[in-house]
């Protein structure tokens, strides 16, 4: 399994991604789950993927080469705006469905795919939509400002309590690896390392993209103040009067 999550604040995109792929305990992987269209100055656009890995591999494999929209074969390098660029990862999974999908009945397996699709193209806002295996999808907002994919139980408390539009980014990305920390220590199918993408709005360059492992000494630091803070704030709640 896996978990991603993108923040859509008002400073920029926080997007990241654990790279755990697993077919039973005895086939754990690590594949980055990440995917970026680049072009400095004009546009930065981030995927991340969870469900089947041969779907999302063959997905982003049919973005790469070009996907039908229009009657036009385009590519994420050149669609004009982030809802077209949505439009165009809904059509290649939905290409690879009709390719795909009869085999995958037949061996009474799901077509299971959900795409999360950040950035900004220039002359146009930044925008973060989440897409699922019928090709539609639905878009971050002031009220939502958080989206995931995968194991996401675990790390949506932090999120729903703590994050807002209005956050810094700085704070995103610290409240971004706490969700999946918490992801981390509840779930054995999400694991490290961890590809973590920051975008500044407006900047049409990436700001930071990283991987963060076992040994990297913020994310470390972080998990084990987190832990501490937990354990003093349970530590300071009163006992229920009636006890």
């Amino acid at each position: 399994m896996t978990y991603c999550v993108g923040l859509w604040l008002e400073q920029g995109l926080v997007m990241l991604a654990d790279t755990r792929t697993n077919a039973g305990v005895d086939h754990i992987s690590t594949y980055s789950k990440m995917y970026t269209a680049v072009v400095p100055g004009e546009r930065v656009l981030c995927l991340m993927a969870a469900g089947n890995l041969a779907i999302t591999q063959a997905v982003w494999s049919r973005l790469s080469e070009g996907v039908l929209l229009d009657g036009e074969k385009q590519t994420l390098h050149g669609v004009g705006s982030m809802f077209r660029a949505a439009q165009l990862v809904g059509a290649a999974i939905r290409a690879v469905y009709e390719v795909d999908g009869p085999m995958l009945r037949a061996q009474d397996v799901r077509f299971d795919v959900s795409i999360m699709l950040g950035g900004q193209i220039a002359g146009g806002p930044q925008r973060l939509y989440l897409l699922y295996a019928a090709g539609n999808f639905i878009e971050a907002t002031t009220d939502t400002p958080f989206l995931q994919i995968g194991e996401h139980k675990y790390g949506k408390p932090i999120l729903d309590r703590a994050l807002s539009h209005a956050t810094r980014l700085e704070d995103g990305v610290t409240l971004t690896l706490v969700s999946m920390d918490s992801t981390l220590r509840s779930n054995l199918t999400v694991g490290l390392p961890l590809d973590l993408l920051v975008y500044e709005a407006n900047s049409l360059q990436v700001r930071l993209q990283r991987r963060i492992t076992e040994e990297d000494p913020y994310f470390h630091d972080l998990r084990e103040r987190w832990s501490t803070a937990l354990r003093e704030a349970y530590r300071q709640m009163p006992a229920p009067d009636w006890l």
